[in-house]
């Protein structure tokens, strides 16, 4: 446990964090601080810093007391001890285990607020209602992990289902925890909607755009933007009609569609719809940012439709497999209940690493470059 230990002390660069804290808490004691058009991201980033530090510090306090328990149970014989070695080692794996879940979130979005739409695709009936099972299934996450959860936009299918759905989730890391959630995903089950009750198999395609810091400039043009404004519908329950002022808007130029009917006004669902209009074309800039440098690395782009990443068969048999990690469970009813932390983890598990490999090999190649200069 102390060589873990010493590995993530290094890998989490603790003194730097120890050293940002200082400059941060410096900035803080300044006069009129908070006067500062910054300071809320100061203060937002301190106390992540501090978090970061705390708990390490805690976890060092709690490696040095087994060390001095295992000492003694050395030279005596102790069963209180040894149970409480026991209860400490239990509780220190624990907090270094959320330690290092930090090391996950390194991205540069992960820390924002994130807007999820579900998207029906191929299978007709079945995949309305595969699609409102998944934001369903992603609206329990939420709850689970204590994020907040607003429903923006809903467009119901005439047949039962959904066709398409927007929900905003804000909390800690919620983009950095569903990022990896973008794709397509397949059902295959007995389709309730087939008099002959036959096998099934439905698509439905999930997108995650971070809500991006209004400092951020995108270009927007008025010439660009096509607004139209509609009465919201929707069959009750789940999905009651909440407002006849929906407003979608359309990018004419990427082709992007963004529709609200959360608000009551109209002027605030046009608000709420540039917001997330802001976000995508800010996504699409940055995806061809990287599609371009992967080309010049000769790495494949992002799955497309069609390359499910996970599949949920409810029958013959039950299982849900994450086809890029290999993760697999036959639970397949507590997955669509929103348990889905195993697959969120090894995906940010493989992603940092791949990452991490990304950028020895870019400091390898300048050491090179450097050494034949």
């Amino acid at each position: 446990m102390r060589e873990q230990f010493e590995n993530l002390k290094n890998t989490l660069h603790i003194e730097g964090h120890r050293k940002r804290k200082e400059e941060l808490s410096l900035a803080m004691s300044e006069e009129n601080f908070f006067k500062r058009p910054e300071a809320e991201d100061i203060v937002a980033e301190l106390k992540e810093v501090s978090s970061v530090v705390e708990e390490y510090e805690v976890c060092e306090k709690m490696v040095s007391e087994m060390e001095a328990l295992l000492e003694i149970l050395k030279r005596e014989e102790a069963p209180e001890m040894v149970s409480e070695a026991d209860r400490i080692l239990n509780e220190l794996d624990k907090r270094m285990s959320g330690l290092r879940k930090t090391l996950l979130f390194s991205g540069e979005h992960d820390k924002a607020n994130v807007y999820l739409s579900v998207h029906s695709g191929t299978g007709g009936k079945d995949a309305s209602d595969w699609a409102d099972m998944l934001l369903r299934m992603y609206m329990r996450y939420a709850m689970r992990k204590g994020l907040k959860t607003e429903l923006v936009y809903v467009l119901p299918s005439e047949e039962g289902g959904i066709k398409s759905a927007t929900v905003y989730i804000k909390g800690r890391w919620a983009y950095g925890c569903l990022r990896g959630e973008a794709g397509v995903h397949r059902l295959v089950r007995l389709s309730p909607f087939d008099a002959a009750h036959r096998r099934h198999t439905s698509f439905a395609s999930v997108d995650v755009t971070p809500e991006i810091d209004t400092k951020i400039e995108v270009t927007i043009r008025k010439e660009d933007l096509r607004i139209e404004t509609f009465h919201a519908s929707g069959p009750g329950g789940q999905h009651v009609n909440i407002t006849d002022s929906a407003v979608r808007i359309t990018h004419i130029p990427t082709g992007i569609v963004v529709s609200c009917q959360q608000e009551r006004s109209q002027h605030m669902n046009r608000r709420v719809a540039m917001n997330i209009l802001r976000a995508r074309l800010y996504q699409l800039e940055e995806r061809k940012k990287r599609e371009q440098l992967e080309k010049l690395q000769g790495e494949k782009g992002e799955a497309s439709w069609g390359n499910q990443i996970r599949s949920y068969i409810l029958h013959p048999y039950t299982l849900v497999k994450d086809h890029r990690t290999g993760v697999e469970t036959s639970n397949a009813k507590a997955v669509l209940d929103g348990e889905i932390d195993d697959f969120i983890e090894s995906f940010l598990t493989k992603d940092y690493k791949e990452r991490l490999s990304a950028q020895m090999k870019k400091s390898n190649k300048q050491r090179e470059k450097k050494t034949k200069d």
